[in-house]
């Protein structure tokens, strides 16, 4: 398997550091933002181990459905309860009013 670029890593992280409390993005929107529809899974893979960088609200990352996927990251819930401190409501590992606290960087970076 091919190594990932490390810049590419660098700047998902930046995007990520952007995102507001109480808001969240997918692992796609991110992807849009940098240029490279399509690649949502290398965002993912950028996130693997975010979650353990300072600075990286990881836990405000999810699928496009909102879904919990990177739960597995964080230790038991602890993804969950980190999202709970920032009054998003989480029902059965999937975030409701995703809709709502959805933030596009296409839109609220201005690109």
């Amino acid at each position: 398997m091919k190594e990932p670029n490390v810049n590419f890593f660098k700047d998902v992280y930046e995007v990520v550091r952007l995102i507001p409390r109480g808001r969240v993005t997918s692992y796609g929107a991110i992807a849009e933002y940098l240029g490279t529809k399509g690649s949502a899974r290398v965002v993912g893979w950028a996130m693997h181990g975010a979650a353990a960088i300072e600075g990286v609200p990881a836990h405000r990352v999810v699928n496009r459905q909102g879904l919990l996927t990177g739960k597995i990251h964080f230790g038991e819930n602890k993804m969950q309860k980190l999202l709970e401190n920032e009054n998003i409501k989480v029902v059965n590992h999937k975030i409701q009013d995703f809709e709502k606290i959805f933030w596009d960087p296409m839109s609220e970076l201005g690109l």
